[in-house]
């Protein structure tokens, strides 16, 4: 089970290159596509899913060739687009029924029983019969989830899933994803380090459009250790710091300004060296972009 992208590219009608000879392969589990808000990551998504074309490029998935064949890869595709709409005055129940009898589940007691175990899931199964323009937004995401899901899809693409999902939902989110990187090619598109760094056995960041990085996110961590290191400042300091000192990131701490400085040798005296993150190593990334 493995999706193949090769020197995918695309250029809008506004002159904006969203896509710059992208490749990528991708096996069997949970994949992250880390990126910036507008570095390509959404265009990506819809291109694979076959909801637009690129100008040059392949994509191959199971011997699937999707650009010539999207229909075969609909029928194996379960996707949640970053914003999507509902149909207010149905219920989640009658909706996802609905969605399982477009997917070729014809039989009503298979159809009946798969919806209520994806509810259950997605812990939407006690507000089965409520109005889909009664729901929350954070219901509204887990109802997304639910349809990518119906007819067990070996390709699962998810963008941005995880936003509205209050902390508990979240965690929840995380556990089903787990669970279904399983049996099946999973790709989840996210600004979110966390996401990535949680549940992902590989990964790629995305800048302006290009792939800049791939790995395993422990690797990817590993190749920062000994070069990082952070120290408390005040905020009338770091200018001074950013001019001498390659400084990745800052944040506020305990009150203070931590700054995060990528060095070859130990800065000067009172840094301290840190153990690197998944998040130093995306940091690292926009500081050269």
């Amino acid at each position: 089970m493995q999706l193949e992208i090769h020197n995918l590219s695309k250029t809008y009608s506004n002159g904006v290159q969203a896509l710059k000879d992208v490749s990528l392969s991708i096996g069997k589990g949970m994949f992250g596509l880390l990126g910036q808000n507008g570095a390509g990551k959404s265009t990506l998504m819809r291109t694979i899913a076959t909801l637009q074309d690129a100008d040059t490029g392949t994509i191959h998935f199971n011997g699937i060739d999707v650009t010539k064949e999207p229909e075969k890869l609909r029928k194996t595709l379960g996707y949640l687009p970053q914003e999507f709409g509902v149909y207010p005055n149905v219920t989640a129940e009658e909706l996802l029924l609905h969605i399982a009898d477009m997917k070729g589940i014809i039989h009503r007691g298979e159809r009946k029983d798969t919806v209520e175990a994806l509810l259950q899931k997605v812990n939407l199964y006690e507000a089965k019969s409520k109005k889909l323009d009664g729901y929350s937004g954070g219901m509204k995401q887990r109802f997304g989830i639910a349809q990518a899901l119906i007819g067990n899809p070996d390709l699962i693409i998810v963008d941005e899933p995880t936003a509205g999902l209050d902390p508990m939902e979240r965690n929840r989110f995380y556990n089903l994803l787990s669970e279904l990187g399983e049996n099946a090619v999973v790709i989840l598109s996210t600004h979110i380090v966390e996401d990535v760094s949680t549940l992902c056995t590989d990964m790629a960041i995305i800048g302006q459009g290009e792939v800049v990085l791939t790995g395993k996110p422990h690797e990817v961590e590993e190749e920062l250790r000994g070069k990082l290191y952070e120290m408390p400042v005040s905020k009338d300091e770091l200018p001074a710091y950013q001019e001498k000192y390659q400084v990745i990131s800052h944040r506020f701490f305990a009150g203070k300004m931590m700054i995060t400085v990528l060095a070859e040798d130990p800065p000067s005296n009172g840094f301290d060296t840190k153990v690197p993150s998944l998040e130093d190593a995306y940091f690292k990334i926009l500081s050269q972009n």
